[in-house]
């Protein structure tokens, strides 16, 4: 008796993978394997920024990535691998980041730096840059210890932290954000490593500025600083946090359809059209008054709260490649005769000195 041959059951085709405004898929943003501790909040924050960037769908050749020494500095090697990376000298990045985007401006630069990096060794450079409103994100990724030397103390650990062998912080801590807000960068904010919905509000939003973006991350150290009595754990942060207003992101590319409750939310226009909401919980809270910004920080860090949210944003202020009047074209790619001054200019400028 002849039989009917099995036929095998016809495979549904499988869904295409999902992409972003430029035809890229998350993949295309991801970097190599982490190296640091499995809970490091530094890790975190690399997929927020990995989110951030697909999102936003910028493309990762037109990125550099910058860095200077610590474990926080290790982290550009994991995410978005075709961009451009430097790790430079400790507590060098900024001047490097300075020069590579006086070279090439149409880049997007990001640099990662930790509260070692910049609010010890680097905090001279750290100075320069916020004053010049270099077009630059930095994100500190804030543990309040160095992870590298075995967890003393940073600059940034508050009075009365207590390291895991029991010795407690006696000296005061820099502020990066209240430090950074006087010294003239044009968009300040604090976040938790552990906030995820927020922290990529503040990257979607830091992508969009033209001018120095400062965002100082509380990231716990698993290993040296996640214990009871430190004020960089994730416990003291859950029970600490006080957020100053709730961030939404609206990139220029979608429809913005949004329905705002008046004196409750505050709407700025972002430099490429973006618009960034800022629902305020602090009913005093505005983002664009510099001294009401400092002085909220000092008041909740006497009331021993760690605010969180976008504290000072002016998209008005010209950055440092808009003050030098730079042309669009990467230095390095004109031609001689339009950087080199002939003959007849230079006798000019000796005239002129003689």
């Amino acid at each position: 008796m002849a039989t009917t041959p099995a036929t095998s059951p016809v495979e549904a085709p499988k869904p295409a993978p999902k992409t972003n405004r430029i035809g890229l898929q998350v993949l295309d943003y991801r970097g190599g394997k982490t190296t640091l501790c499995a809970g490091c909040g530094h890790n975190a924050i690399s997929e927020r920024i990995i989110d951030a960037f697909y999102e936003m769908g910028v493309q990762p050749e037109r990125v550099m990535k910058l860095s200077g020494i610590g474990c926080s500095s290790k982290t550009p090697a994991y995410f978005i691998s075709r961009s451009h990376s430097f790790n430079s000298v400790h507590g060098r990045m900024p001047s490097v980041a300075t020069g590579a985007l006086l070279a090439n401006s149409t880049m997007k630069a990001l640099g990662v730096s930790g509260d070692g990096d910049t609010a010890s060794i680097g905090m001279g450079q750290f100075v320069h840059l916020m004053r010049r409103n270099v077009p630059l994100i930095y994100i500190i990724e804030d543990n309040g210890v160095y992870g590298l030397t075995k967890g003393q103390f940073s600059a940034t650990a508050d009075i009365g932290s207590k390291l895991k062998t029991g010795v407690i912080n006696d000296l005061p801590p820099i502020d990066t954000c209240s430090l950074a807000i006087q010294l003239g960068a044009t968009f300040v904010g604090r976040s938790f490593s552990g906030d995820k919905k927020q922290l990529l509000a503040m990257l979607k939003a830091a992508i969009a500025h033209n001018g120095t973006v400062v965002l100082d991350v509380i990231s716990p150290c698993v290993t040296f600083n996640d214990h009871e009595g430190s004020t960089r754990s994730y416990k003291y942060m859950q029970e600490h946090e006080e957020a100053i207003s709730e961030v939404g992101f609206v990139p220029h590319f979608q429809e913005i359809d949004v329905e705002y409750d008046p004196g409750t939310t505050i709407n700025v226009e972002m430099h490429d059209g973006s618009h960034l909401r800022l629902r305020k919980l602090h009913e005093d809270f505005d983002p664009t008054n510099r001294v009401a910004a400092i002085s909220a920080l000092i008041n909740a860090h006497a009331k021993d709260e760690v605010l969180t949210g976008i504290f000072y944003v002016d998209t008005k202020k010209p950055s440092f490649t808009e003050m030098l009047n730079l042309v669009d074209e990467p230095l390095g790619t004109l031609p001689q005769e339009r950087v080199r001054p002939g003959k007849a200019i230079l006798d000019e400028v000796m005239q002129r000195l003689m």
